[in-house]
C-alpha cells in the first residue's frame, strides 16, 4: 500500500510504503528513496509471491521458472 503526505509535491514526494503481506514498512522523503524501498522489498520476497485467494487457505505459490 503506498500512502502518499498530504502536503507531498511533484519535487517533495513524502509518504509511506506498506507490504500487506508481509507487513513491511518504510517511509520515503524524496522519490528516490521510494524507489530505493520498492527495490529491497522485491529483493526481500526472493521468489515467493503472496497467497492467491483463489485457491483458498491462505497459500503462497513459488514462481514458475521459463
Amino acid at each position: 500500500m503506498l500512502k502518499v503526505r498530504s502536503d507531498a509535491r511533484p519535487d517533495a514526494l513524502a509518504g509511506r510504503l506498506e507490504n500487506l503481506a508481509t507487513g513491511r514498512r518504510s517511509e520515503f522523503a524524496t522519490a528516490r528513496e521510494l524507489a530505493d524501498s520498492l527495490a529491497a522489498d522485491l529483493a526481500a520476497s526472493g521468489t515467493e509471491r503472496p497467497a492467491d485467494p483463489t485457491r483458498g487457505r491462505g497459500e503462497t505459490r513459488k514462481e514458475r521458472k521459463p
